[in-house]
């Protein structure tokens, strides 16, 4: 699970540095080098060299004599001289250089701070005028995800970084809810459809089973939370994650948030009407994912689990009759016909992991270069290694078969090793793994998903076959970034706010849940309680945000 195109040619010298949004440059002249037309090699005929800051890996002996670095540097006719630091030493050494006033050109895969360095200091440039221009195959895949570009403008408008895209399937429908199949044959009942088919299965599995478990989850686990996987029957969920604020978009753009709707407020009904039955289990609300792995192993009869995937809380290979009973439903269909299972399209980008420095003489060289990473023979040569003998991957590998059961994209000859190697950059790249990429390699056609070794497999027919049909449609509710750019004046102003939305919104859940709240008596004056807390001025900072991030 580690992994992770259009203009026509332009030359350089038609865009000086200046141009990338008017930025000043602080510290050196902007310099015209014999380049290229623009998706040529070499950059630049005659050579050049800059200076980059980039982490080191225990798995990679060096950097600057590494033999992808080498091949790099041959078909760019760009040299880098690197500074690196560990994993723990980076944010230390990055904050020494920029207050030693000694940066480098360019900063890759961790990066300073933007919002100061950038925004503040002016010292990171603007790249999004540049990235149109010498970067086409980066620049295609963002035109045709117009989300992810304009999640990546940070306040002031500008786009200071390129980002790393890792676009693990499964995972963009985490919020996921598991049947014991043998359970369910044991009761003589179908794997459910509705919330009113639901219903009934629980209750006749508690009729069966009077001391079992019908549905169970974590507060901590990764796509543990059961309430996020059953409220997808009434309205959009945003996921454990939303920072307490449950927020989403409307249809007409507006910044909600999820916890005073109407919709909402029939989703609790139902989660109700399945505690007073005695459905959900009250460890549900209170256990860790450590605490609901060992509930699940225990022996105890449990029928529904909550788990982004079954994996984390079975082990495959030590509890095998058990994993092999659990397989994904679909979201079921709500008294309205709401159906959705969230897609988190924004969760695959990581923004930032590369940035230019005002520093830097030939900004337009460092993103040209930066290109070729953002194609699949990129992804794979920094990965796996350069290729040039042909024993580190082989492209369109005939007669193989991809995890979606498509022709194969690759097939790797040169697996990953942990040991220490100078062959390839491993994990310290720039990540270009979209869900095509990475469900395109070569994987045996009759793997068994029963087993630890078929996982990805498994997690992706189901995500393929129960989640992803059920994505959030246009004129449903939609999700938001993890987190809006905010201006330093913005997030003090919401700080507070924050945290006791996340407090009242948690708190009430249970307590309607449970029924130590009445959803039909006291649904009012918990709505009317936001005004106390000053959500209107809590979603107006956030609508700001997200106007600004979609270039409005």
């Amino acid at each position: 699970m580690k992994k992770l195109f259009l203009l026509g040619a332009l030359t350089c010298a038609l865009v000086p540095f200046a141009f990338a949004s008017g930025n000043t440059q602080r510290g050196a002249t902007a310099a015209t080098a014999d380049y290229t037309p623009v998706g040529q090699y070499p950059i630049v005929k005659t050579p050049i060299t800059m200076t980059m800051f980039a982490m080191s890996a225990p798995n990679v002996i060096d950097l600057q004599t590494n033999d992808f670095t080498k091949y790099l540097e041959g078909k760019t006719n760009i040299k880098w001289n690197f500074t690196t630091a560990g994993a723990d030493a980076t944010t230390e050494k990055i904050n020494l250089l920029m207050a030693s006033n000694d940066y480098p050109d360019a900063f890759m895969f961790r990066t300073p701070d933007v919002a100061r360095y950038g925004l503040q200091e002016h010292i990171l440039i603007p790249l999004e005028d540049l990235i149109p221009q010498y970067m086409p195959n980066y620049w295609k895949f963002m035109q045709a995800n117009p989300d992810l570009w304009n999640q990546q403008r940070q306040a002031d408008g500008h786009i200071y970084g390129v980002a790393s895209f890792n676009e693990c399937y499964h995972c963009t429908h985490y919020v996921k809810m598991w049947v014991n199949n043998d359970l369910l044959q044991s009761i003589g009942m179908a794997v459910p459809t509705t919330t009113e088919e639901f219903k009934a299965v629980c209750k006749r599995f508690l009729e069966v089973y009077p001391n079992g478990i019908a549905v169970t989850g974590s507060t901590s686990g990764w796509g543990e939370q059961f309430v996020d996987f059953l409220m997808g029957s009434f309205i959009t969920d945003p996921g454990g994650r939303s920072a307490g604020d449950r927020l989403l978009v409307s249809p007409s753009g507006e910044v909600v948030t999820q916890a005073n709707q109407p919709k909402y407020r029939e989703g609790l009904r139902f989660l109700n009407e399945l505690y007073k039955m005695g459905a959900i289990y009250d460890g549900g609300f209170t256990q860790n994912a450590e605490q609901y792995r060992s509930l699940v192993n225990s022996g105890t009869p449990i029928l529904f689990i909550a788990s982004g995937a079954i994996v984390n809380s079975v082990d495959a290979d030590t509890n095998n009759s058990l994993y092999r009973a659990f397989r994904a439903i679909a979201p079921l269909k709500g008294p309205d016909g709401t159906q959705i299972n969230t897609n988190f399209k924004y969760d695959s980008l990581v923004e930032n992991k590369l940035v230019i420095t005002d520093r830097c003489k030939y900004p337009e060289a460092v993103l040209r270069w930066a290109d070729h990473f953002y194609t699949i023979e990129g992804y794979l040569q920094y990965q796996y290694g350069p290729n040039t003998d042909g024993k580190d991957f082989i492209l369109n590998p005939p007669g193989e078969v991809g995890l979606n059961g498509k022709p194969a994209l690759f097939k790797v000859l040169n697996q990953y090793t942990a040991e220490p190697q100078n062959h390839d950059w491993q994990d310290i790249g720039l990540i270009y793994a979209t869900a095509e990429i990475r469900l395109g390699e070569a994987t045996a056609a009759n793997i068994d998903i029963g087993t630890s070794a078929g996982l990805e497999k498994l997690l992706v027919i189901e995500t393929e076959t129960k989640c992803e049909p059920y994505s959030q449609k246009p004129g449903q509710y939609d999700i938001l970034p993890n987190r809006l750019k905010l201006t330093a004046d913005e997030a003090n102003s919401v700080q507070t706010i924050a945290v006791e939305l996340d407090k009242y919104i948690s708190e009430n859940q249970v307590a309607f849940i449970m029924g130590n709240r009445n959803i039909d008596t006291e649904w009012d004056a918990y709505v009317r309680g936001f005004d106390q807390l000053s959500l209107p001025k809590y979603l107006q900072v956030q609508q700001t945000a997200w106007n600004r991030q979609q270039g409005k």
